[in-house]
């Protein structure tokens, strides 16, 4: 007996084989994509099919009919005309900007960060009122400016600044990360080959920020294009005036000219389609390096 619990202790037995967990399966990823695709829905998908549908539903003779229009003509080109400026322009200094802040040391660097963020965390509309205490007749310039008759305020000019101060972030936001990742090294050889500035810039530092650059510029050209309240503000919605295409959209479906609105809307609306379709591909450029290549 002794022998056989001697030879049980030098031979123990094996432990039982461990049953099978059966996984759970989680229906949290489901509900969270059934929210999601129903936010969606409600705030962004129906509306934007409603605008089209109410476009088209009689056919294509009030959408031709809208666009025989002498005012929509001139929306349309005012609202091309903002774009076509401020988007140079906030090229100009959005590069300028991201230049300094990623490659030097300054005092007041964080302030100059928060300075071009500003108009992500002011409303359009405060904006516009800010221009118009600046430049309106009562305001810093007013009266300087009616002295050498220059109108501001009511007119192109104000409806531009406004534009561009609201589209003003985007290349410069777009392009720092961009620089900070590429760092100096490409830079620093080019200097030791004999490069001037202008060189490095353009053959070293453009190539390297091409994608951002490019992702940049859409995003500045949709906002551009796009603007209501600060321009709204500024312009004074004078028809055929200072009326842009956004605030064209608003004043027609006023004055129950639903398809004129609906029209005006759709044109938008194909602007913005555009906009997303060349955001997701400099996005996915931008985010790919074997692409950048």
């Amino acid at each position: 007996m002794a022998n056989l619990n001697s030879s049980a202790s030098k031979y123990p037995q094996s432990a039982p084989e461990p049953t099978q967990i059966k996984e759970k399966k989680s229906f949290a990823p489901a509900i969270l994509i059934t929210i999601a695709i129903t936010y969606l829905s409600l705030v962004l998908l129906i509306p934007a099919a409603n605008v089209f549908y109410e476009a088209f539903h009689k056919g294509l003779t009030p959408l031709i009919d809208a666009f025989k229009r002498e005012d929509l003509w001139v929306a349309i080109k005012l609202t091309a005309g903002l774009a076509a400026i401020a988007l140079p322009l906030n090229t100009i200094f959005g590069l300028s900007a991201a230049w300094a802040i990623a490659r030097n040391k300054f005092p007041g660097k964080a302030l100059l960060l928060s300075i071009i963020d500003l108009p992500f965390s002011i409303s359009p509309v405060v904006a516009g009122l800010m221009i118009v205490l600046l430049y309106g007749r009562l305001g810093w310039f007013g009266s300087w400016l009616e002295a050498n008759d220059i109108k501001i305020i009511f007119a192109f000019p104000g409806m531009l600044m406004a534009t561009i101060f609201v589209s003003m972030p985007f290349i410069a936001r777009e392009v720092i990360p961009v620089l900070d990742e590429m760092g100096t090294e490409q830079e620093e050889a080019a200097r030791t080959l004999g490069a001037n500035d202008w060189q490095i810039f353009w053959k070293v530092v453009v190539p390297n920020i091409r994608w951002g650059l490019l992702y940049g510029l859409v995003l500045t050209n949709a906002r551009a294009m796009g603007e209501f309240g600060a321009v709204s503000v500024v312009s004074g919605n004078i028809a055929a005036k200072t009326q842009s295409l956004p605030l064209f959209v608003e004043e027609s479906y006023k004055n129950y000219e639903n398809e004129v609105a609906y029209s005006a809307a759709v044109l938008l609306a194909l602007l913005a389609v555009v906009t997303l379709v060349l955001k997701e591909i400099l996005e996915r450029k931008t985010h790919n390096p074997n692409e950048r290549e």
